[in-house]
């Protein structure tokens, strides 16, 4: 049996099978999977085949199972054998689940062995992904190998009542890890003297490291806003919101809009960080974790050291990092990254194998939509439509993840982040090799993004030199459209996908990033594109959306008048030289980006002139956006490609603006332009199904306003599932066209 079978208790489920079924016979672990010979009646081994299919273990994914009878021998009972390392390609992993209420109910019982124990796990939940070295999963291949179990423990990993039976991280006070607190007066205190001294911490106002699951989170009391300000000055964060945990479903409601199908993935066995509309009014002091946002990211805890840590207040749970440095994994670097951000480090001794940082979900139409496919998601694998070369492609340049593919599956690491800077480089390093020797893999061919200039691409270069294998290098849109038709199961054809986002390199040399594809079969051509205006400056424009606007405002023809927002927000010195730039065309760099355009509406309506991260002007824009407004209008000129001209569209919010129209329905009426922009190139192409698909289209506003026209006019519309539409998805993307598959 192949899949996610190893780590999710598959071995004592099958045990306790085939002992009900009174059949013979052994189960055991290889490298590749599971191997089961059982023996008995014909009927009995039939109803334990049935039952095998029908009812596997519930964190299972059985992706094929190849059988074959073989003579009956001398039997009389079934065994599990040890693991056997064979030479076959590993099998999928597990990812690391939340702990489960069987664990919980142990956690707060005072007559538990376990009571209060933050390491407590069953064969239904806990650590997987992040202490696994190899592979096959037993005890010694984890980080759990230096923890010998007590009499205890070995009594009920080995009894098959009891359901840690053959869980490989079973442990207790008696022979597991153990927790501590350190402070800068040098003091340690240990055990559960430690979490009630660092709940003290958080109550009094102080911000505390705290040793999770896949990485270091910095925590502080998210009601008090003073703790949260100096959070935010510690890191450098000054705007970008943090996430928050609240106790339950019932607390999460106070804060924010919640249904049923929000209930679903809060409490789901991944517990991600998930995005949800705010209750106007209702966050009170939690303000300040979300500033200018409509939305706020809320998870529920899933270990049982948060369990513990939680009480009745929400905790904001950021990143345990400085900027755009990958989290902390170890103690050591802990201490030395962390120590002038922390009040006190709550730490254990279980060493984290692979860094995993928490995954980000929305909601939309039912289902999940992934922002950051991390913690709980990852390395599970994604079906591709069929076998194709091995590879490893390493993403982009933002919001990085590595994509391995075996066979007829593709394998994507946790999310890594930015690479800018020697640590990502080495979390690149480090998590290549993990995923070649954790499953196997020689690869063929090495995949990456176009852009010259990209770190990760001379990575991928020199990774590619010292193995001897190909080099691809893959447009950054041609690589999300791929993404999206392996996600969404987009393998008939013809398609259209509106590729949005802020950056790409195109293959004329200019910044794409408002495109229209033709998808169909193994073609994916460029059909149309948002007009191109001279970006001034290049990075130094995106961090001031103020240039962007103006350098619309100039290609649209409108003068830069002082009673426009974008203009008073730009210093007279400045907008002289932007004038001479863009008129004598120096140092500016043409782009089609849609996820420009959204930053220079921010700025023309006086919603954002400067950013401090990623998105934040298009975030405060979609917030001001409402449903049911009439669409500004745009030009469009051209058959093949279609250019699609935001002229008229920028002339008709000057004029609003000074009518005093408000600032909500300008952002409303955008944002239904664009929504009838990809209506208007779908009824020209008159293809049924759309796509959609890059960063722009994290915004659910503008997704919501999307679907429902394209479904009005009778057409499918296809959206991201299982990885995310931003940048985090590119690698499957990369993968899928150098392996041949796409």
């Amino acid at each position: 049996m192949r899949g996610v079978v190893q780590g999710v208790g598959f071995r004592p489920f099958v045990y306790q099978l085939a002992v009900r079924h009174g059949l013979t016979g052994y189960v055991g672990n290889d490298t590749a999977g599971v191997i089961v010979e059982v023996q008995g009646e014909a009927e009995q081994v039939e109803r334990f085949l049935e039952d095998l299919s029908a009812h596997p273990p519930p964190l299972a994914r059985v992706h094929r199972v190849e059988s074959l009878e073989r003579p009956a021998i001398p039997e009389s009972v079934f065994t599990i054998r040890p693991s056997q390392t064979t030479t076959d390609r590993s099998s999928s992993i597990p990812a690391d689940v939340a702990t489960c209420a069987d664990c919980l109910r142990e956690l707060f019982d005072p007559s538990d062995r376990r009571y209060r124990y933050p390491f407590i796990n069953c064969c239904h939940c806990g650590p997987r992904f992040t202490i696994i070295r190899s592979l096959p999963y037993d005890r010694p291949a984890t980080t759990m190998a230096g923890f010998a179990p007590c009499a205890d423990c070995e009594q009920e990993y080995h009894d098959p009542a009891n359901r840690r039976f053959h869980a490989q991280p079973v442990a207790c006070p008696v022979c597991g890890p153990m927790v501590w607190l350190e402070s800068d007066d040098a003091t340690r205190i240990e055990r559960d003297d430690a979490i009630r001294t660092a709940v003290r911490v958080l109550d009094g106002g102080g911000i505390l490291a705290v040793k999770g699951v896949g990485g270091f989170h910095l925590a502080c009391d998210a009601t008090n806003a003073d703790a949260v300000a100096r959070l935010r000055e510690r890191k450098g964060r000054m705007d970008k919101p943090f996430a928050v945990m609240v106790k339950d479903v019932e607390w999460a409601k106070r804060v924010a809009a919640i249904n049923d199908d929000h209930a679903a993935v809060l409490i789901g066995p991944e517990r991600p960080i998930v995005m949800l509309e705010r209750h106007p009014g209702q966050g009170g002091r939690m303000d300040g974790v979300a500033p200018g946002l409509h939305t706020i990211g809320l998870m529920l805890p899933y270990s049982p050291l948060h369990h513990l840590l939680l009480g009745d207040r929400p905790l904001v749970m950021t990143s345990g990092n400085s900027g755009n440095e990958p989290i902390a994994r170890d103690n050591t670097e802990a201490r030395e990254r962390l120590g002038e951000l922390a009040d006190a480090f709550l730490m254990h001794d279980r060493d984290i194998h692979s860094v995993c940082d928490d995954s980000v979900i929305r909601v939309f139409a039912g289902h999940e939509y992934p922002i950051r496919r991390s913690r709980g998601y990852a390395p599970l694998p994604v079906k591709l439509p069929r076998a194709g070369k091995t590879v490893l492609a390493v993403g982009g340049e933002m919001k990085a993840t590595l994509c391995v593919t075996s066979g007829d599956h593709a394998y994507l690491s946790p999310h890594l982040g930015d690479v800018e800077n020697p640590d990502t480089l080495a979390a690149l390093d480090r998590t290549a090799d993990h995923l070649l020797e954790l499953f196997r893999l020689e690869p063929d061919r090495i995949a990456c993004d176009l852009h010259p200039g990209y770190l990760s691409a001379d990575w991928a270069a020199r990774f590619a030199e010292r193995r001897g294998i190909p080099l691809v290098r893959v447009q950054h849109h041609h690589a999300h459209v791929a993404s999206l038709l392996v996600d969404a199961g987009g393998n008939g054809g013809p398609m259209l996908v509106a590729c949005f986002d802020g950056t790409g390199y195109g293959t004329d040399g200019s910044i794409w990033g408002g495109e229209f594809f033709l998808a169909d079969g193994d073609r994916i051509d460029r059909v149309g594109n948002l007009k191109s205006i001279p970006l001034p400056g290049g990075d130094a424009a995106i961090r001031r959306p103020y240039r962007v606007a103006l350098a619309h405002l100039w290609a649209a023809g409108l003068p830069w008048c002082d009673d426009l927002p974008c203009v008073a927000a730009c210093p007279p010195a400045e907008r002289k030289i932007l004038r001479q730039q863009l008129d004598r065309n120096v140092n500016c760099v043409p782009t089609s980006s849609m996820g420009r355009l959204f930053d220079a509406i921010a700025s023309l309506v006086g919603v954002r002139h400067e950013v401090s991260y990623e998105g934040q002007a298009a975030m405060e824009l979609e917030a001001l956006a409402g449903e049911g407004a009439e669409p500004y209008p745009f030009a469009i000129s051209g058959a093949d490609p279609v250019v699609l001209d935001p002229g008229p569209l920028l002339s008709s919010i000057v004029a609003d603006l000074r009518a005093h129209v408000s600032v909500q329905l300008i952002a409303s009426r955008f944002h239904a332009a664009i929504a009838e922009m990809i209506r208007v190139v779908a009824s020209r192409r008159n293809v049924p199904v759309v796509g959609l698909t890059g960063g722009v289209f994290q915004n659910i506003a503008l997704l919501n306003l999307v679907s429902h026209r394209l479904r009005a006019d009778g057409r499918t519309v296809l959206t991201h599932r299982q990885v995310p539409c931003n940048d985090g998805g590119l690698s499957l993307g990369q993968a899928a066209i150098a392996g041949g598959i796409r």
